[in-house]
């Protein structure tokens, strides 16, 4: 299975934006749709603003029983119901990454309840986390999530909690790309 994706800003796409910002730091280009490829995307595509790369791994910062409850309830993505997606690029501080692996979880779990928060709105809310530091792209993170119309509400609201958590306070640029599938 390949765990390389990319997500595609342009004119193309299965995923039409319906809104965009920076919420902290600048904001990327301006776009009118999504393609979200499970490949590495090494030119950019005719038509295309930007190319996010990333890459999915083991889940990191979570203890086995944390790990064995999000499994139980974590639905897949790509639900015929899930018409609404968000794009969320995060970037952490230098000084996030210059703590020791312990040093993150305690605040990422302990202190800001990441993992019990994120709990609260499954199986309504599905997520996906991609990694993408290491390839060097500008930013650390990609968060997809997918949920149904009926559930953006409920999905606001995990977004503040999450942004009003101590794990914020690292966040040195998000930005948050409102999505809806193409049902074409």
């Amino acid at each position: 299975m390949n765990n390389r994706f990319s997500f595609v800003g342009g004119k193309q796409g299965g995923w039409r934006v319906t809104g965009m910002q920076g919420m902290i730091g600048n904001s990327l280009a301006p776009v009118e749709r999504i393609d979200v490829v499970n490949d590495a995307i090494t030119e950019l595509p005719l038509d295309s603003v930007w190319v996010l790369q990333s890459f999915t791994s083991n889940v990191r910062y979570a203890k086995r029983d944390e790990l064995t409850m999000l499994q139980a309830v974590q639905p897949g993505l790509n639900r015929a119901e899930a018409a609404i997606a968000v794009l969320i690029p995060i970037k952490k501080s230098a000084q996030w990454w210059e703590m020791a692996q312990d040093e993150r979880r305690a605040i990422f779990e302990e202190e800001s309840h990441h993992t019990a928060v994120g709990l609260e709105y499954l199986p309504g809310v599905a997520r996906r986390l991609m990694h993408c530091r290491d390839l060097g792209e500008p930013f650390d993170f990609l968060t997809w999530f997918e949920f149904a119309p009926e559930h953006t509400q409920a999905f606001d609201e995990l977004l503040v909690r999450m942004r009003a958590s101590k794990e914020w306070e690292y966040v040195e640029r998000e930005v948050e790309i409102r999505l809806e599938r193409d049902l074409e």
